[in-house]
């Protein structure tokens, strides 16, 4: 990919992956154009980003939310379209690049849509692997798509595996941050509100994915997406508390060498390596100083106060459709805490009664197979959460 500018579409451009990705592109000027960009409700969030970014097209998956798109574009020259058919015409429209940064399974059918012989996909979506994991990597190698992670830990493994042939791995460790209760009790936990456990120590993301991380489900979610995207079984990998963030992820190999990816905690690093990759572009987030820092800390999970890194682990090694339940289990239970409906083990119980109850059956072989177990994970979790209620604080 060494013509330019190279074309460019963003699947989330509303959110912090998307705003990152804005920072990227400000910072490499005449080397991307944007073609399309898509976002969920927000129209006024979206039209400005369109507008910011120069794209050709912007769509709203909220069918709702297309006249006020269309009244924020007015007179910008940006066409664009509202629902579910918008934001995969976004997804298909001719570009070199397309970051997939929609939050959930949501994005897993635009991001299948947008697969295409030759083309990159900057994977910032980690429910595609965890929801639909051997169907995704299966297709996108029929399709003969060039994917890249461009999660932090799995960017960071990702340019680690170069040191050797993948036959050499012994073992793939991703780095947790702990989270904002990451010295809390149990007890200190269980008592936390939503603006608590939003807190997070080092990283800004949205809040969805702050909630995971504070809970590690966000880690046992990357371990399941390691496992489909480097090809490796559940027992080469691991997962240790680091809570400098600067440490992102290890690659043990079989002669006894640790290949580490480091970098300050700034998504603008991963995001500047999957656009720009094979070759380095310049970004300006701010340099690692390890003098400075002083000192790099590493702990064991704790999984009694945090079983959701537990539960993700027993659904990978179980395989079948059970990653993704749990994956819908927990985007449900996540959003009823963030309402204060239930409270915050509430969400590892829902996913756990839930994974009890309908984990059995094969993995989805397409994009509606996995939907469609989506839908019923999420009925049942939705049946279960009043049996949560009692512990919201």
């Amino acid at each position: 990919m060494s013509s330019f500018p190279q074309r460019l579409s963003l699947l989330g451009g509303t959110g912090s992956i998307g705003g990152s990705v804005a920072k990227v592109l400000a910072a490499t000027p005449g080397r991307f154009t944007v073609e399309a960009v898509a976002g969920g409700r927000d129209a006024q969030a979206l039209a400005q980003a369109a507008r910011a970014l120069g794209a050709r097209f912007a769509a709203i998956a909220d069918p709702s939310a297309g006249r006020a798109l269309a009244e924020h574009l007015s007179g910008s020259g940006i066409a664009c379209g509202a629902g579910p058919e918008a934001v995969i015409e976004a997804a298909q429209r001719d570009a070199d690049i397309v970051v997939s940064a929609i939050v959930g399974v949501a994005g897993l059918a635009p991001t299948v849509a947008a697969f295409g012989a030759g083309r990159r996909i900057a994977l910032a979506n980690k429910e595609c692997l965890v929801a639909a994991g051997h169907f995704f990597m299966a297709e996108a190698a029929r399709r003969g798509v060039e994917l890249l992670p461009m999660d932090s830990e799995h960017n960071a493994i990702f340019q680690a595996l170069s040191a050797a042939p993948a036959r050499a791995v012994e073992k793939v460790t991703l780095t947790a941050s702990g989270g904002p209760f990451r010295l809390k009790s149990r007890e200190e936990a269980a008592r936390a509100t939503p603006a608590d456990a939003l807190k997070h120590p080092n990283w800004s993301m949205g809040a969805k994915i702050t909630i995971d991380s504070a809970t590690l489900m966000n880690k046992g979610l990357e371990l399941i997406e390691a496992h489909h995207l480097f090809d490796l079984p559940p027992e080469r990998l691991d997962a240790v508390v680091h809570p400098e963030s600067v440490v992102h992820g290890l690659v043990a190999y079989e002669d006894g060498s640790v290949v580490a990816g480091l970098a300050v905690p700034d998504m603008c690093v991963p995001i500047a390596h999957c656009l720009a990759y094979p070759d380095r572009v310049a970004t300006d987030c701010r340099r690692l100083d390890l003098v400075a820092l002083g000192r790099l800390t590493f702990e064991a999970p704790d999984e009694v106060r945090f079983p959701a890194l537990a539960l993700a682990r027993a659904a990978m090694a179980q395989g079948g459709r059970a990653t993704c339940v749990l994956n819908a289990a927990n985007e449900v239970a996540v959003a009823a805490f963030l309402q204060g409906r239930i409270g915050f083990y509430g969400i590892t119980d829902a996913v756990a009664g839930t994974l009890e109850r309908v984990s059995g059956g094969p993995a989805p072989g397409s994009v509606a197979e996995a939907l469609a177990v989506d839908a019923e994970a999420r009925a049942v979790t939705a049946a279960l959460l009043p049996n949560f209620a009692a512990k919201a604080s």
